[in-house]
């Protein structure tokens, strides 16, 4: 018999977490499990899946007006966000539901309560005050919104109440540039919310491609989002029923609702974590290995508590790997090379591989392949959005490095190249590539013009 209680112990029922424990049970391991709160965790409860539901919900107001041009009425319309809200949280019941089921019928044991760490071999049930010895313990609980340090903070919301809110405002101050921000921004602005976007750098969405970039903020100004740049709040008052916030040069705007959107942190205040010996970084972040070890050899971290790439499919994928490395004798690094992502802003952006300024830093010859059309619905519906499609290749390998797309569903797109640029498919092999004839994805096999920046082109 073995010494310890659990072969594994995980704390945080997120995506990670659970499929950690389910796969882990799968091969045989005695695993518990600790959610304090409900099982499914940010991506689920509070995050992707509302989010994704509420972005829908936005694009309807569009739908409808674009359906005139082609033949449809669509008058008397009108939305009810108390419907929306019952509707969401019958959905997210569900899918709890599903999460439970899936882990105990894995032989997971689930506690509903918080835990921590009494020892670094020992769990501690927080509400039942019990303790369990485990061999190896995970810890998944992800990351929490971060609010900034500024009078008045308490005023705004974080996106875990917007989900929650009573009615929908009249005008709306998102602070961030974001996924999150840039999502909500568009959401509130799809259901008829006066919105303004505030972000303390130069160009939201930092870390993406220039062009989607820029192409992102010229349509979101378009559809009527006021987005203002090189804004950092300062100060947030309220008088009755209306919120003003001040920023740092001095600017004051007013809003019925202020949301920040400013980032999140790892959910690791007073789990036990350093008392044990666990190494946190920047912003408390656990630190670990390519093999999501911490520096306490036998405590592993995954998800968005550590100091790697905050996505729920990484998150899973890192959960497989660690299980297929501590129970099936397989030792496997994660991988976090291209990784496909998507912000479902109004218009959706996808992308999966290097931004041009990334390839250009690593690589000596770039090509660059890039179109921007309005899609075929627009001819009918009148609407002046036009997509962009851009494709980064080494000139020298001719290997696809980046692609990147804004418009209609840009996610659904990106997933199926993401899996062709893992294989290493080269440009070439896109060219090879036979149209799907009519849509907006045959631009990819397309395109035979390269690119000149204006800069080269001066030369």
């Amino acid at each position: 018999m073995s010494e310890y209680d659990y072969d594994l112990f995980v704390i945080g029922a997120g995506s990670g977490g659970v499929r950690a424990a389910r796969m882990a049970a799968g091969r045989g391991a005695k695993v518990g499990l600790a959610e304090e709160y409900r099982v499914g965790g940010t991506c689920v409860i509070r995050g992707c899946v509302p989010k994704k539901l509420f972005a829908y919900a936005s694009r309807f107001g569009d739908e409808f007006e674009d359906a005139k041009g082609f033949g449809w009425s669509a008058d008397n319309v009108r939305f009810d966000w108390q419907t929306l809200l019952r509707n969401k949280d019958t959905e997210i019941d569900r899918l709890e539901g599903i999460y439970h089921r899936n882990v105990e019928s894995a032989g997971v044991t689930l506690y509903e309560s918080r835990a921590t760490l009494a020892d670094a071999h020992t769990v501690r049930i927080e509400k039942s005050g019990e303790t369990f010895s485990a061999k190896h313990i995970l810890i998944a609980t992800g990351g929490w919104p971060f609010k900034p340090d500024i009078p008045g903070a308490d005023l705004a919301i974080t996106s875990n109440e917007a989900f929650h809110l009573d009615a929908l405002p009249k005008r709306a101050i998102v602070v961030g540039g974001g996924y999150i921000a840039a999502e909500f921004a568009g959401i509130f602005n799809g259901l008829g919310v006066e919105t303004q976007l505030h972000y303390r750098g130069p160009k939201i969405l930092r870390g993406f491609d220039e062009d989607l970039r820029d192409g992102l903020t010229e349509e979101m100004s378009a559809r009527g989002v006021t987005i203002v740049t090189n804004s950092d709040p300062r100060e947030i008052t309220k008088s009755g029923d209306t919120l003003t916030m001040q920023t740092k040069d001095g600017q004051s705007h007013e809003a019925d609702l202020i949301m920040f959107a400013t980032g999140r942190v790892p959910n690791t205040s007073n789990l036990g974590l350093e008392a044990v010996g666990v190494t946190l970084g920047e912003r408390s972040r656990i630190v670990v290995d390519a093999y999501s070890r911490t520096s306490v050899d036998h405590i592993f971290a995954i998800g968005d508590v550590t100091d790697r790439v905050a996505l729920t499919p990484v998150a899973i994928h890192e959960a497989m790997v660690l299980v297929e490395t501590l129970f099936n004798d397989n030792p496997t690094p994660v991988d976090h090379d291209m990784i496909a992502t998507a912000v479902f802003s109004e218009p959706e952006l996808g992308t999966v591989g290097m931004p041009e300024a990334d390839a250009r830093a690593a690589y000596k010859n770039i090509d660059i392949y890039k179109s921007r059309f309005r899609a075929m619905k627009h001819t009918l519906s009148g609407r002046n959005e036009r997509m962009l499609m851009k494709l980064i290749v080494d000139a020298d390998s001719d290997r696809v490095l980046g692609c990147h797309v804004m418009g209609p569903d840009a996610a659904e797109m990106v997933q199926m190249t993401a899996i062709a640029m893992r294989m290493g498919a080269t440009k070439a092999d896109f060219d090879a590539t036979r149209a799907l004839h009519p849509s907006a994805a045959e631009e990819f096999v397309t395109m035979r013009e390269k690119w000149t920046p204006p800069a080269e082109a001066a030369e």
